[in-house]
């Protein structure tokens, strides 16, 4: 605006100094000096005119080029605004779903067992307190490693075949029938030996192959295979900080966990048996016959 009122000001005081040289010249009354003065006043006004058209030209040039970047940025902050709500919505999906899944877990690790089946578990870990602890709120036999097994080996020692023979025959009962196994080995941080690698290249094998013993050790015993399975986790799931360069026996352990049995939700649909019964015994040849005398 500043600008604006400058030129117009600068055209009224060019047309002023044009109209008062004009009269003065119709009357005569001004003299060759007063003229040209006039004349050099009437071109440096026309000149500062000129200038100041150019600049508000500029002005109004750089203002619309302004204009239209606050409208580019506009978009791009009304775009982002919108990625941001997109993001918030999934993030907070991620955060539903994420807690969800955590209260399964939580529900599934947790098992209230039946007072029977607990009070066996519990006076079998007693019968065997150096080589059995019993963990009745999560339904989990944990057994000591160093008894169970020798060092770097997966084969059950005899003195911990009778613990897993009473085992089996407590979780036959009728009342722990309704329990599958979840057969957990672990060890420490410790790498496995030379002689130990040629059978157990690394300590989730080993830990793997344990479970897999006592599982064995428990089906020899009676207990129903349908119903048992067997992780390794190797060193990743310790119970308390392993001591480098020492080994940790804490760490080293096998876990029994009691779960409710899933072997009801594997029965064959009606439909699927209905397929399978109507199969052929031999299989039919459904390929285009090609006559030989054509």
């Amino acid at each position: 605006m500043k600008i604006t009122h400058r030129i117009a000001r600068g055209r009224t005081i060019a047309l002023t100094t044009l109209l008062v040289a004009v009269a003065g010249l119709g009357t005569g009354c001004v003299s060759q000096q007063e003229y040209d003065r006039l004349y050099e006043t009437n071109q440096s006004l026309r000149s500062q005119n000129a200038d100041l058209q150019n600049r508000l030209g500029t002005l109004e040039s750089n203002n619309s080029q302004l204009q239209g970047s606050a409208g580019d940025a506009q978009g791009v902050i009304g775009r982002l605004r919108s990625e941001n709500t997109t993001l918030r919505d999934q993030l907070a999906a991620s955060q539903n779903a994420f807690a969800s899944l955590e209260d399964r877990m939580n529900s599934m690790s947790i098992v209230q067992l039946d007072p029977a089946t607990d009070r066996a578990l519990s006076d079998l870990a007693s019968q065997y307190p150096d080589m059995i602890v019993y963990d009745g709120e999560s339904g989990m036999l944990r057994f000591v490693s160093d008894l169970t097994f020798a060092s770097g080996s997966d084969q059950v020692q005899p003195s911990a075949m009778d613990s897993l023979k009473t085992l089996a025959s407590v979780l036959s009962s009728n009342t722990a029938s309704k329990y599958d196994l979840r057969i957990v080995g672990h060890t420490d941080d410790e790498k496995p030996g030379a002689n130990t690698r040629r059978n157990h290249p690394t300590n989730v094998h080993l830990s793997a192959h344990r479970a897999i013993s006592v599982r064995k050790a428990l089906g020899d015993a009676g207990l129903d295979w349908s119903r048992m399975s067997v992780t390794g986790w190797g060193e990743y799931r310790p119970i308390v900080a392993n001591n480098p360069g020492k080994g940790t026996a804490a760490n080293r352990r096998v876990e029994i966990y009691l779960v409710p049995s899933t072997r009801n939700n594997l029965s064959v649909s009606p439909s699927l048996e209905n397929a399978t019964s109507n199969t052929p015994s031999t299989p039919v040849d459904t390929r285009p016959k090609i006559d030989p005398t054509k």
